[in-house]
């Protein structure tokens, strides 16, 4: 897992001119924060779910075959209360064939073979229930994970109190569990002559708010 101070660059800063003349130079202005406050993510099982070897012949030929759910849990731990999001980086960014979720990776041919998500469950943030939210606008507003979003590629997710979704809260100790689901795509879409390896891969990024 990676963690990241969050240092902004802005655009060029165009000087003045006048209508008679043109400007010689230009500024360019870097800023950003140093914070004295870190955060640590671990998941559980090594963030590793293997769902072990499968027969072709098993999958269904004309939708997707679901396996099981497997469940895995997420710890962050701050050095004091902070606001804090997680960024998804999909690594098989791609080769997902379901709306923003997750990639699998590709057979031998090139085929998409499916995808996988998380769903956050039990989510504590210390010693509190809480709720999983989500932005699609970069941290500018905030929506409750559920029936119509879902924490998915394209989007970062965040934790807010039960009385308000509205916005994340400040945190140290996080612990949730992440249920991964995994879907694989048609068998007839799929070229299964030899062994085709299930390669989902993802990084979830602390991101300072």
């Amino acid at each position: 897992m990676n963690k990241h101070l969050s240092i902004l660059t802005t655009a060029l800063l165009l000087s003045g001119t006048s209508s008679a003349f043109a400007a010689s130079s230009t500024d360019l202005t870097v800023k950003g924060t140093i914070i004295p406050v870190a955060c640590t993510p671990s998941l559980s099982g090594s963030g590793i779910v293997d769902h072990g070897k499968m027969s072709a012949k098993d999958l269904r030929p004309d939708n997707y075959t679901n396996l099981a759910p497997v469940t895995l849990q997420m710890v962050v731990n701050c050095d004091a209360p902070i606001l804090f999001a997680l960024t998804p980086i999909d690594n098989r960014a791609g080769t997902g064939t379901a709306g923003n979720y997750f990639g699998l990776g590709l057979t031998h041919k090139n085929e998409k073979l499916g995808y996988f998500r998380v769903v956050p469950r039990k989510v504590i943030a210390d010693n509190v229930a809480a709720r999983a939210i989500l932005s699609r606008d970069g941290g500018q507003t905030w929506l409750t994970e559920g029936s119509q979003q879902f924490w998915g590629t394209d989007n970062i997710w965040a934790v807010a109190a039960t009385s308000d979704t509205s916005t994340p809260v400040a945190i140290k100790d996080l612990t949730l569990d992440l249920e991964v689901r995994t879907g694989i795509a048609a068998a007839k879409s799929l070229t299964l002559t030899d062994e085709v390896q299930i390669d989902g891969f993802a990084t979830l990024e602390v991101k300072y708010l």
